[in-house]
Formats: structure tokens, C-alpha cells, sequence
């Protein structure tokens, strides 16, 4: 394993002053009385519940950096000399570009995408509510779908409530709904996230009846976290109005003690925190049945790093519930606001949840039971991690969500379109190489420009990011499935991966690399 500094970390912006550390406990190997920082503990001593969340706030997206035993790279990717399945096998028709990427999830009215992935749930941080315009016309335009995560309605400052204390309307969530559906095109769609403060609110209502929004997403949890989902307030009278509206603030704005604080300002910051959900089987399936009954199209369902029986748990009850996709998210993860510790030190890391997510479903499948659709998440970014999870989940897995790979290209883009402007300073060297005009700098302008026409003009720069980035997984994708010789990616299977090492191979049941494919070699040796 690498070496892990569990005191000091680039994303709480502290640091080790010693060359050496207890690797353990992460504290210098001589802690020096008079140091002048700066290691976690250090900072705690005065700035102490700050130091729990990489900063800063609403300009960063975190993922933890553990080095878990086994992950995604111990695995790779198998390519063949012979056959091809899903065209013609000869070098005029089965060439990479002919490679269909296209996938669909959903129990009869299934949502096409044009890649098999689409983006984490982008709900109530201020990174996912700042750059939502880039996200999701990006994602509209790339054909894949969108999540809208939780809070959205209960954070909205101008959100607007019933007499029964219900959402009326939410002009952030009208305006994210919008900005997704104005250039889509018939791939992907938008889903909408619930939690235990939206289903009090009745988000599930409003968008369904009041913005025609098919999809629905239940949220059991997430990768990063095993808590509610969490934001920061900087401002006294907003942390109380959202503690007003039932959401748990800490430190408490109520308090006289905590509003003298803020205003000397030893206190910058309040936090928003989601309650815990908890499940029971009955509880779930009468959720559905509510959802179904108001007008949802199709219900999905996200579950996050638990172990194996709360993982069972969301794979049978969807079965029962014909949910249309069932989400696993594995540790670490991370997009906006995540306790670090927290990511680094809790729950079941990707590769091993996805096995055990494979293991559960394929003897559903044995037992005659129906399957959800599977999408899995934690970690991905790249063209070989969509490959190496659709391969490993096979044949129950359709997509994989990811999070910071597709909000990356979206900040980037958007920035470029600042620094364009001037801001900052204006173009970095590693932009203006490439050029001093938006149709210089992106690769795939006229391309857009050829497809959409005019209304080009009018995308913002992050989501030609997101589409940029987009076409790189996508080819990348084609060139990775050609060469396993499969030419739709339902074709993909268990045995075009092979484990590096026998831990990885025991974790997750593909063939260790020494004997991946023995028999058939001993075949034709033999014959």
C-alpha cells in the first residue's frame, strides 16, 4: 500500500512538518513542543469541527485517496485474435468505430443512452449548484442521464410551501428540470432524488404534477458517506431559516453562545445536515406503490457502502418492487461535501461491494427471481473503469455512474470560458496552446455546431467540456470493446477481465491471469 498520512492531507490543506510519521496514527515521529504546524491536530486545536471537511467549501470536489488491498486496477482487460461477436468477423466490417456504445436500464419503457454512464446525484452542494447549467446541458447534449440529488427544493431560498407545509414551488428546481430538457435529444433523462426531508416536503409531488418529471430515486445512501447528505451555510439567518425548515443545523444557529461566535467570527461556517433514513421491506414497498401511483414513470433506488445484508437487501426488495435500476455506490466516492475521515475509513470500497453485488444477483437470477438493472459507482473516471465494471457485473450491470470524472470537465470548461473573458489572469499556458478562441481551444466545436445549428452559440463552455470529455470515453470505450472483439456492450462478460493476483482473483471470481483461458490453450496444445 502507499503511504497514508492519516494527520495531515492536501485536501484539509495540512501537512506532516516531520519527514517521518507514525503510520498509524499519522502524528510526526517527533511531535515537537513549539511546532508551528500545521497537521490535523494542529489545526483541531483551534479550528476544530472545520477540520472534518476538505476545504475549501463550494470549490472543491473530494475523494478519499486510501490505497484500498484490491481495487479496479488489479484487474484487466482480456483482447482477442479470434471471433467477433455482434458483426461480421473480417477487417471491413469490424472495425472500432462500429462499436455500439449504446445501453438502456428500466423495466418495460426503457431510457437509451449513448454511453454506458451517467452522472452522479448532483442535489444541494454549492459546486453541483453553481455549475448546474454546464452539468446538465452537458449531460443532455452527451446523451446520457442526470441525477438531481437531494435538498434541492428544501434548500431553495426562494422555494415557496403550501397550507400543508408542502413545496408549491422551487424556481431552483424548475430551473435545473429546464436547463437539462432544453437540448435533449431522447437519450438519457433526468431522475430526481429523494430523501427523508424531500419525501416530508413532497418534492415528489411537485416535480412529478408540476414539471413532468418521469423519474424518481430513492436514496438509501452514498459511497462517500454513511450520513444524510450535508452542506455549509455561511450565513447566521440562513442556517437558522433551514433549521426552521426541519433540516438539523450544527452548530446550533440558535444558540447565543454559536451567534456570538459567528458574529466575532470565530465561527465561519454552518453545516446543513440530512436525518437518517431508515429501511424495512414494508416501508419500501409501499414508497414505490406511492411513487407509481402519483405519476412516476419509473422508480430507482441508490444504496451506498453498507455490507453485505443491507446490500442483499436492495437487491431483493428491488427484484420485488421491479424497481427500474438499483445504484451501488462503493467506497470511497466523493464529489462535494464529505467528512474526510469518514471517506477514507468507512464502508465496503468499490471492488469488493460490486463483487458481492454480483455474487447476490447471479443467485437471484439462479433461484428464477427477476433482476433489477444494476449501475455501479464509486471511484470511476475513464474509459477501462466503465469496461472493467460492466465486464464485472455482467450481465446484470448496464451503466456506471460516475461523479467528480464528469463534474471535472464541466468546471474546467466553464472556467475556460472565464479565463476567455479575462478573468484570472486569462488563459493558462495548458489551454492557449491549443488556441485563443473557444473553436480553437475545443476539439469537438464544429462538431456540435454541425449538430445543433445555431443553439451552439448559446451552450455554456462547461458542458462542451462535458461533451468533449464525453467523446473521449465513448471512443475510448469503442477501442477497448473491439479489441474483446464485442461490438454491443451487452455482449461484454466475466470473461474478458482477468485478476492480476490471486487476492484480486478470490475477491472478485474472475480467473487469476495465470489460468484465464488454460483449458482451451491446453486444447489446442494437445490436439
Amino acid at each position: 500500500m502507499n503511504l497514508h498520512r492519516p494527520n495531515a492531507n492536501e485536501a484539509l490543506r495540512t501537512k506532516n512538518r516531520s519527514r517521518d510519521v507514525a503510520p498509524q496514527s499519522g502524528i510526526c515521529s517527533r511531535c515537537l513542543d513549539g511546532c508551528k504546524g500545521n497537521c490535523d491536530l494542529f489545526q483541531a486545536t483551534f479550528r476544530g469541527r472545520e477540520l472534518l471537511y476538505p476545504s475549501p467549501f463550494g470549490k472543491i470536489t473530494a475523494g478519499a485517496d486510501k490505497d484500498y488491498p484490491v481495487d479496479y486496477s488489479h484487474l484487466n482487460i482480456m483482447g482477442y485474435a479470434l471471433g467477433a461477436e455482434g458483426v461480421v468477423a473480417d477487417p471491413d466490417h469490424a472495425t472500432f468505430p462500429a462499436v455500439s456504445t449504446e445501453t438502456s436500464f428500466g423495466v418495460t419503457d426503457k431510457v437509451k443512452m449513448k454511453i454506458p454512464m451517467f452522472t452522479g446525484a448532483l442535489g444541494s452542494t454549492e459546486i453541483a449548484r453553481a455549475n448546474w447549467e454546464h452539468f446538465a446541458i452537458g449531460a443532455a447534449i452527451t446523451g446520457i442521464t442526470l441525477v438531481c440529488g437531494e435538498n434541492v427544493c428544501g434548500i431553495d431560498p426562494k422555494l415557496k410551501f403550501d397550507k400543508n407545509g408542502k413545496v408549491k414551488e422551487a424556481p431552483d428546481m424548475r430551473r435545473r428540470i429546464d436547463d437539462y430538457r432544453r437540448y435533449h435529444t431522447g437519450y438519457g433523462d433526468i431522475l430526481v432524488q429523494m430523501n427523508v426531508e424531500d419525501t416530508k416536503l413532497g418534492v415528489a409531488e411537485y416535480v412529478i404534477d408540476k414539471l413532468g418529471v418521469e423519474n424518481i430515486e430513492l436514496k438509501w445512501g452514498q459511497g462517500a458517506k454513511c450520513i444524510g447528505g450535508e452542506i455549509k451555510v455561511g450565513s447566521l439567518e440562513r442556517a437558522q431559516e433551514l433549521k426552521k425548515r426541519g433540516y438539523i443545523v450544527t452548530p446550533d444557529p440558535e444558540s447565543k453562545a454559536n451567534q456570538l461566535a459567528f458574529k466575532q467570527g470565530a465561527i465561519k461556517e454552518f453545516e446543513r445536515h440530512s436525518r437518517l433514513g431508515f429501511i424495512d421491506q414494508d416501508g419500501f414497498m409501499e414508497e414505490v406503490l406511492r411513487l407509481r401511483k402519483l405519476g412516476a414513470k419509473r422508480v430507482t433506488l441508490k444504496t451506498g457502502a453498507y455490507p453485505m445484508r443491507e446490500l442483499a437487501m436492495a437487491i431483493r426488495w428491488s427484484s420485488d418492487a421491479k424497481i427500474d435500476l438499483l445504484t451501488i455506490d462503493g467506497a470511497p466516492g466523493g464529489t462535494g461535501m464529505s467528512p474526510w475521515r469518514m471517506m477514507a475509513e468507512w464502508g465496503v470500497p468499490s471492488i469488493y461491494l460490486h463483487s458481492m453485488a454480483y455474487e447476490l444477483c447471479l443467485r437471484l437470477a439462479q433461484r428464477g427471481a427477476w433482476v433489477p438493472d444494476i449501475a455501479f459507482a464509486g471511484g470511476f473516471s475513464s474509459e477501462d473503469h466503465i469496461f472493467k465494471a460492466l465486464a464485472l457485473g455482467a450481465p446484470f450491470c448496464k451503466a456506471v455512474c460516475m461523479g467528480r470524472g464528469l463534474m471535472i470537465p464541466g468546471m474546467v470548461g466553464k472556467n475556460i470560458g472565464l479565463w476567455l473573458k479575462g478573468k484570472d489572469g486569462g488563459l493558462p499556458t495548458t489551454v492557449s496552446k491549443y488556441g485563443k478562441t473557444k473553436e480553437e481551444i475545443f476539439c469537438c466545436y464544429e462538431e456540435l455546431k454541425e449538430m445543433y445549428g445555431k443553439d451552439a452559440a448559446k451552450f455554456p463552455l462547461g458542458a462542451v467540456g462535458i461533451y468533449s470529455a464525453g467523446e473521449k470515453l465513448r471512443v475510448g470505450l469503442q477501442q477497448l470493446m473491439a479489441g474483446a472483439r464485442k461490438w454491443r456492450v451487452d455482449l461484454i462478460s466475466r470473461n474478458d477481465l482477468a485478476a492480476l493476483t490471486e487476492e484480486a482473483a478470490k475477491i472478485t471470481g474472475i480467473p487469476y491471469i495465470m489460468d484465464a483461458y488454460r483449458q482451451e490453450a491446453m486444447e489446442v496444445i494437445n490436439a
